[in-house]
C-alpha cells in the first residue's frame, strides 16, 4: 500500500521567513517593488555591486570561488575586517553565511511587481545577540531600502 503525503512548496521569500525565525539574531524586512521578479533578480543577485551598496560596513565584496549555486566572498570592511562568506545563489534566492554573520536575500512574484526580502544578523548568542536585536530590524529594513533603490534606478523612468 502506498501512501501519499502532502507536499508544499515556499517561494522563497516564504522559505526566507521560515529560515530567518530559526537563526537567533536575524531581522527580516519585506517591500515590494514595481518590477518583475527577473529585472528584481538581476540587480540583487549582482553581489559584488550590491551587498557593499546595501551594507554600510561592507566597503568591498569580491567572489573567490563559484561551483555551480555555490559561491565564495570575500568581504572587505571598512575598519579592514575581512570575512568569507559561503553562499548559496539560485534563482530568487540566497543564502550567506560566515564565521560571524548570515544574511539573505530572496525575491518572488506577487501581483504589481516583486516582493523582495533581506534577512541579516549576527551568528552570536547570549546577550551579545540581544543588544544587537535592537538594532537588527532597523539595519534591515534599510539595507532592504537600499536594494529596493537600486531596483528602481536599473529599471529606469517607466511610462504608464
Amino acid at each position: 500500500m502506498t501512501q501519499h503525503w502532502p507536499q508544499g512548496e515556499l517561494d522563497p521569500v516564504r522559505r526566507l521567513r521560515v529560515l530567518a525565525s530559526t537563526v537567533r539574531g536575524v531581522a527580516m524586512a519585506e517591500t515590494v517593488v514595481p518590477a518583475d521578479v527577473e529585472q528584481a533578480w538581476a540587480v540583487a543577485s549582482e553581489l559584488e555591486r550590491v551587498l557593499p551598496r546595501m551594507i554600510r560596513d561592507f566597503r568591498s565584496v569580491r567572489v573567490v570561488d563559484v561551483g555551480g549555486d555555490q559561491l565564495w566572498l570575500q568581504a572587505r570592511g571598512r575598519l579592514g575586517q575581512r570575512a568569507l562568506f559561503a553562499v548559496t545563489l539560485r534563482p530568487g534566492w540566497c543564502w550567506m553565511q560566515s564565521r560571524f554573520w548570515v544574511g539573505g536575500i530572496a525575491a518572488s512574484a506577487e501581483t504589481g511587481g516583486t516582493r523582495i526580502a533581506f534577512a541579516g544578523g549576527l551568528r552570536v548568542g547570549g546577550r551579545l545577540s540581544q543588544l544587537f536585536d535592537s538594532t537588527a530590524q532597523r539595519l534591515a529594513r534599510q539595507a532592504l531600502g537600499r536594494l529596493a533603490d537600486e531596483v528602481q534606478a536599473q529599471r529606469g523612468p517607466q511610462s504608464d
